[in-house]
């Protein structure tokens, strides 16, 4: 990454700094928010975190909760910090909308921008953007911005251990878009002291009962498989929420399950929340569901993995679903 003088002396002296993520964060989104947080905070920057929603329990031990701002609760709170800004830095989304409310506030605020993202069509909403959707991850380009401003030795443990968690989640446990630089880069990760058996450990092994039980009920009740598309997907109504008691982030990687089925190329997490209905798609190999997202369901995200919302009711998005898999069938029998 080539940067420019202006940039590096916002990024390495002492600024008013607002970094935030999207709505429901993942863990790139918390990763790369709070590998950025420590990174700026050993050049004195005063910064805060701020997400629009909260985040999910498995990441809890990636901050203490009293660090981040959250919009949904603390919305008054995050408009006094904000105010007094200069230099907000943008992670993981690409359009002010995926901030919700948050971001129409921030918009007309004075300050410098920054955006690092790997999603495609990004908005033009930062002065300095760093967009590369072939990137595994966010955690990967922050990483790579790091490194690019030479400050390689201030990735220590706590910083390498934010990115790797955006790394990991958001290649399925390096199951897809990995490349050897994805791998060089972890490894010296590990070099610089970061546990990562530690942090999949905290990640994908601090699992609640009642989640494996709905996973259970989501296989055994609620999963459609559909072989002659090569599709499998699962749905879930409001009454299952409500049966289940599901909270945010419970339901996070069940669609992955789906793609361990020998022959499915296609999968589909479906499900009915209070205003809309959510749909989560991942698929192998060339099979590009951010297009299907994008035609369909005005969504978008990445070739392999991608998510979208309809205002129909469950019932008739499940079909509408159902119906156009026949103008993917080439791409799925392939």
């Amino acid at each position: 990454m080539e940067f420019p003088a202006e940039l590096r002396q916002l990024v390495q002296y002492p600024q008013n700094t607002a970094i935030f993520s999207h709505r429901n964060p993942d863990g790139d989104a918390i990763g790369s928010a709070l590998a950025m947080q420590h990174y700026l905070e050993q050049h004195g920057h005063t910064v805060h975190v701020l997400f629009p929603s909260e985040y999910p329990y498995e990441f809890d031990f990636l901050s203490k909760s009293e660090d981040i701002l959250i919009w949904d609760i603390h919305t008054e709170e995050c408009k006094h910090v904000l105010d007094k800004k200069n230099l907000f830095i943008f992670l993981d989304f690409n359009a002010y909308s995926r901030i919700d409310k948050m971001g129409e506030y921030v918009r007309d605020l004075p300050g410098k921008r920054i955006l690092i993202d790997h999603h495609l069509f990004p908005d033009p909403i930062a002065d300095f953007e760093f967009s590369e959707p072939e990137a595994s991850s966010t955690c990967e380009l922050v990483y790579r911005f790091i490194t690019g401003m030479g400050d390689q030795q201030k990735i220590n443990p706590t910083v390498g251990k934010c990115l790797y968690t955006g790394i990991v989640t958001d290649t399925g446990s390096f199951r897809h878009a990995t490349n050897s630089q994805v791998f060089r880069i972890v490894a010296d990760l590990i070099d610089r002291g970061l546990d990562d058996t530690a942090v999949q450990d905290r990640i994908f092994n601090s699992q609640k009962v009642k989640n494996l039980r709905l996973l259970g009920h989501c296989l055994a009740n609620r999963m459609e498989y559909l072989p002659e598309f090569r599709t499998a997907f699962i749905w879930l109504s409001r009454r299952d929420y409500e049966e289940f008691e599901i909270q945010r982030g419970d339901t996070e990687g069940i669609v992955n399950y789906l793609l361990t089925i020998r022959d499915v190329k296609l999968a589909a997490f479906i499900h009915n929340q209070p205003t809309i209905v959510k749909l989560s798609l991942r698929s192998k190999g060339d099979l590009d569901v951010q297009e299907i997202c994008r035609t369909h369901f005005n969504g978008g995200g990445h070739k392999n993995a991608a998510g979208a919302h309809s205002h129909a009711s469950l019932k008739a998005t499940i079909q509408k679903f159902k119906d156009l898999l026949p103008q993917y069938q080439a791409a799925l029998m392939k």
